[in-house]
């Protein structure tokens, strides 16, 4: 994990004022999305939130045209969302709550968990865990190249059409401690 983005890919906390954009993203990548209200709370709790945002004339989003995310994946500077993570801190673990992207296969989703592991090697975290849906195949296998292990399910743990329940795998990354170089312990001039 090298933590260097493409050309033309940014990072930026989530706020308020980017939910509109979240929200659109959230409807497409979840056939059962959060609210807009349980994304507010997230912020208002605290919650780690990311965004994954480009400035448009990009190679990482040239590979296929960018019209078919626009303009509800526009965030009001006009950046287009790519893709998000909330995640929350309990002691020395992380809980990845959600995460998604706008579109599969671009590496996107491989970035935002390597900005989550850092962070949360960062501050101290041993263990990463989340819940993912037993059916979705994409995102299991991006956890599994991340290097997490699956160690429970939960059954009927999420809804799914029809009104009946689908199983949760629980999945867990063992994070090694962030070392740091003597250099980057020394405060800044």
């Amino acid at each position: 994990m090298n933590g260097v983005l493409p050309p033309g890919l940014q990072w930026a906390q989530m706020q308020a004022e980017h939910l509109e954009a979240v929200c659109a993203l959230e409807r497409r990548a979840h056939a059962h999305p959060w609210s807009e209200q349980l994304f507010y709370d997230s912020l208002h709790a605290g919650h780690q939130a990311q965004l994954l945002l480009c400035d448009g004339g990009t190679p990482a989003v040239e590979a296929q045209p960018v019209e078919a995310l626009q303009p509800a994946l526009r965030v009001p500077d006009g950046r287009l969302l790519l893709g998000y993570f909330v995640a929350q801190t309990l002691l020395d673990e992380v809980h990845l709550y959600n995460l998604a992207v706008a579109r599969a296969r671009q590496g996107w989703g491989g970035l935002l968990l390597q900005r989550l592991v850092a962070a949360a090697q960062a501050q101290g975290a041993q263990t990463l865990w989340l819940e993912v849906r037993a059916s979705n195949q994409p995102a299991l296998a991006l956890y599994r190249r991340a290097g997490f292990e699956s160690v429970a399910t939960r059954r009927g743990y999420y809804p799914a059409a029809g009104g009946a329940r689908e199983d949760a795998l629980v999945l867990r990354l063992c994070l090694q401690p962030l070392r740091l170089t003597s250099a980057q312990l020394e405060p800044a001039a």
